[in-house]
């Protein structure tokens, strides 16, 4: 029962997201046709409640314009929504999963330790700014450096992996690090304050992957052939993306910071593409496939 009900709100959601706006005849037609229904209509009085569990479950809002009585949700803070995507689709993709245990042997996924063990302290560590302190072992290192204390600001998922920013005190500067890299979190009891001046939207702005640089957003030119191109134009590689068609080929624009991650992840497409500009990150990435193919002469 409490899985339909959790199916039913999910329902309400996409329903009213994919119509936009939707009058409250429209959207009762649409429930006759849907599997909850049974072919009756949503009652005003469930209707009200199936809101109030969506607005406390995801903190998805349903307004209703007193103009033209329509139902729709503000979409207006595109961090928020794509933070609602990321949890609408989370919540429906465990749903599924959770009625398919009887091919539970023919499902693969990938393990997220950092999620299972750190993720939910560290979250209400921001929520409530206590500290965090944590011993923190890298790939890079044999030893791991023993009682690290940051001050949280915002946790990112990146390939799968979980990270928390914010400030290391003892070093008095922001830093990231993985969540699956770190043991014995400890939250602290004390409360610190903010700082005001950090804003973890315009930190991440210009960013690809978690890595930061103090250099400045630069403009980014790649070539690639028009297989590449569906890839890019399914999924953007960073959300600055811009494109020009020519008949054989596209060229993708962006504006983002040149990091680790990024030529990381430029490297990963091999010829599939070509960097333009700016020179400096065509010829970092000419001096690290240079190197790699040594290993092959």
């Amino acid at each position: 029962m409490a899985r339909d009900l959790f199916n039913r709100y999910l329902w309400l959601v996409d329903t009213i997201r994919r119509y936009g706006r939707i009058s409250r005849a429209e959207l009762d037609e649409c429930w006759r046709r849907s599997p909850f229904s049974q072919g009756e209509a949503l009652p005003r009085r469930t209707f009200y409640n199936y809101r109030q569990a969506v607005e406390e479950l995801f903190n998805v809002e349903i307004k209703c314009d007193s103009k033209t009585y329509e139902y729709y949700i503000d979409d207006s803070d595109t961090h928020n929504e794509g933070m609602t995507d990321w949890l609408l689709n989370t919540a429906a993709v465990n749903d599924v999963l959770s009625n398919s245990r009887e091919i539970a042997d023919r499902i693969f996924i990938e393990d997220v330790p950092s999620a299972r063990h750190h993720l939910a302290p560290a979250i209400d560590a921001i929520k409530e700014c206590h500290p965090m302190r944590f011993d923190y072992l890298p790939y890079y290192r044999t030893r791991p450096t023993l009682g690290v204390v940051i001050e949280p600001y915002f946790l990112k998922i990146f390939r799968q992996r979980w990270y928390v920013t914010g400030r290391n005190v003892e070093e008095n500067r922001v830093k990231t690090y993985a969540l699956d890299r770190i043991s014995s979190l400890n939250i602290l009891p004390e409360v610190f304050e903010p700082d005001p001046s950090f804003d973890a939207e315009e930190y991440v702005r210009y960013l690809f992957g978690i890595v930061s640089s103090k250099g400045e957003p630069r403009r980014i030119a790649l070539r690639t052939d028009s297989r590449q191109a569906k890839y890019f134009r399914a999924l953007p590689l960073h959300h600055t993306q811009e494109e020009a068609v020519h008949d054989a080929y596209s060229i993708f624009y962006y504006k983002m910071k040149i990091t680790d991650d990024l030529v990381s992840e430029l490297l990963s497409y091999g010829a599939r593409i070509e960097v333009l500009e700016p020179p400096e990150l065509r010829a970092r990435l000419l001096s690290d496939l240079t190197e790699a193919l040594k290993h092959y002469m």
